[in-house]
């Protein structure tokens, strides 16, 4: 089945840092409208394919994380759900990764800037060339989609919260079916931080963050009493990255966090030692394609995080 048409855009220059329930709506629709989101990069357009890292120094952060709308929903109210279907994505073909100082699961390691910049097919979607030795299959997806709270006053975009918002869930692609709970009259949608790729756990803090287009349809679930968000998914989830396997490090010990970051930093070094990477380059593309997985949570003391970088991408 094709992905239905949008009824209406809303352009790149309607967009707003944070949550804030106060926010005039950019748009009101019925349920079962659907919607053509023109988002920026999560830079805000800040980096540009003629980026250096200098300008990773010199980001305003005040413009991270731009969100187009909000969309005002006829008839959502508190104790509803949004749905959301993600009709399609439109990719611009560039896109960037960058490690940030002070951001990140190995902030502590990787103190200096780096910058990648990407150049993709945005018709064919063919794998996106890192370095003569790496090549990223691409999975077109919205990182920060969410309603507004119930809570008076502007609210970070940063962290992910129970109504949504900065997510980065690598699985909201074309085909998903997502469900948000509903804390204000309207619901007040809004989406952005669109992604080229990413792998799970975003782990230097950024992806290919690429501005695009997305097209969703909003629906309206009446009194669904959702606590937080959940979705769907119409199929597989990796088969993007399954085809060849994966290398796999591992953390073990009783703090996930600990664990965590001690399966990315063997992966580091082993692709590094392995495939010639300066190491930086090796954490920006295990935060691009690389997946963080809870192996075992029951065998008390120590748990296992493991860490899955696909084959396919250094093959």
């Amino acid at each position: 089945m094709s992905p239905k048409a949008a009824a209406h855009t809303i352009h790149g220059d309607c967009h707003h840092i944070g949550w804030d329930n106060s926010l005039a709506p950019a748009l009101t629709v019925t349920p079962g409208t659907t919607i053509e989101f023109e988002c920026l990069d999560a830079s805000g357009g800040q980096l540009t394919a003629a980026s250096t890292v200098a300008d990773v120094t010199t980001l305003d952060f005040g413009r991270i994380n731009p969100v187009n709308g909000p969309v005002y929903i006829d008839g959502a109210a508190p104790g509803d759900a949004v749905k959301i279907t993600l009709e399609s994505f439109a990719p611009s073909g560039f896109g960037w990764t960058a490690n940030i100082p002070g951001f990140g699961l190995l902030a502590d390691q990787f103190p200096d800037p780096a910058l990648h910049i990407w150049s993709y097919d945005k018709v064919g979607m063919g794998p996106a060339a890192f370095s003569p030795v790496g090549r990223v299959p691409l999975k077109p997806f919205a990182g920060t989609i969410g309603l507004a709270l119930a809570e008076p006053g502007l609210h970070s975009v940063v962290p992910p919260r129970r109504v949504g918002g900065n997510l980065d869930i690598r699985d909201l692609s074309a085909g998903v079916e997502l469900y948000l709970p509903v804390e204000v009259a309207g619901g007040l949608f809004s989406v952005g931080d669109t992604h080229a790729a990413q792998g799970d756990g975003e782990v230097c803090g950024t992806a290919i963050e690429s501005p695009m287009a997305v097209t969703l349809t909003l629906d309206l679930v009446k009194d669904a009493g959702l606590a937080a968000p959940r979705f769907t998914t119409p199929g597989p989830v990796t088969r993007h990255l399954d085809a060849k396997g994966y290398e796999v490090t591992t953390g073990v010990g009783p703090d996930l966090m600990t664990g965590a970051r001690e399966a990315v930093s063997r992966m580091v070094e082993l692709l590094s030692a392995r495939h010639g990477m300066a190491a930086v380059d090796a954490y920006m593309l295990c935060s691009v394609c690389g997946d963080l997985r809870i192996s075992e949570i029951v065998d008390m003391p120590n748990w296992i995080v493991a860490f899955y970088f696909p084959r396919a991408v250094l093959d």
